[in-house]
């Protein structure tokens, strides 16, 4: 009995061998073509990868250097639209993308809000797609500055709240404020109150802590 399953357990193994070596021989050539077309394409990347990204990158990142001097220095202008010999933001978002860097969308972003363009600042940061929860909260809060900037105060309590939200750290306190002043603005006083509750409660030592009890006792009192 033993002797006959392993006959089977041999002919099932001979079978099934020789149904793929039919296979093989009837679709060899196709096989083949389509290895050959893997071989090729990953060459093709790879090529593109090393020849054109990675040097694209490099230079994208060099003209980066320039904008982000004038940046620092405080000449928004320059920083976002070159001028003729070097790059602005705009300019490296034009012909690079994100091969400068995410952050391209965000210093972007901020020249335009400082130049007064509160629109083309919101187009820009809300491109910004950073995994740094730090510089995240600070695009936020940029918007919310933007929408400041245009009387809309509804969507600037939205996105000061966000920025607050999106990372726990020293600057929270200060977009709190923002918030709470927003708020106040739209007379939403009890909501107002909350913020400057929460910077006197979870960020006593930072600067806006320091003075929070004057925007207490102002909302009290209305």
């Amino acid at each position: 009995m033993a002797k006959e399953i392993k006959n089977e357990n041999v002919e099932a193994v001979v079978e099934a061998v020789s149904k793929t070596e039919q296979f093989l021989n009837k679709n060899g050539k196709l096989i083949g073509g389509i290895a050959a077309g893997i071989v090729v394409v990953a060459a093709i990347v790879f090529c593109w990868y090393k020849f054109a990204y990675q040097p694209a990158v490099q230079e994208a990142q060099g003209q980066m250097t320039y904008a982000e001097e004038n940046f620092r220095g405080g000449d928004y202008e320059l920083a976002l639209n070159g001028d003729g010999n070097t790059l602005g933001f705009v300019q490296i978002i034009d012909e690079y993308g994100t091969k400068a860097g995410k952050a391209v969308y965000f210093y972007a972003g901020v020249c335009e809000l400082q130049l007064g363009n509160f629109e083309s600042a919101i187009k820009y940061l809300e491109a910004y797609k950073g995994s740094d929860a730090i510089l995240s909260a600070r695009a936020a809060a940029c918007i919310g500055d933007a929408y400041v900037g245009l009387e809309n105060y509804s969507k600037a309590l939205t996105w000061f709240e966000k920025a607050a939200k999106t990372a726990d750290n020293m600057f929270a306190a200060g977009y709190l404020l923002k918030a709470g002043a927003v708020a106040e603005k739209l007379e939403e006083n009890a909501k107002a109150l909350s913020f400057y509750q929460t910077i006197k409660n979870q960020y006593p030592q930072s600067m806006e802590g320091y003075e929070i009890d004057k925007y207490i006792g102002r909302v009290e009192n209305k």
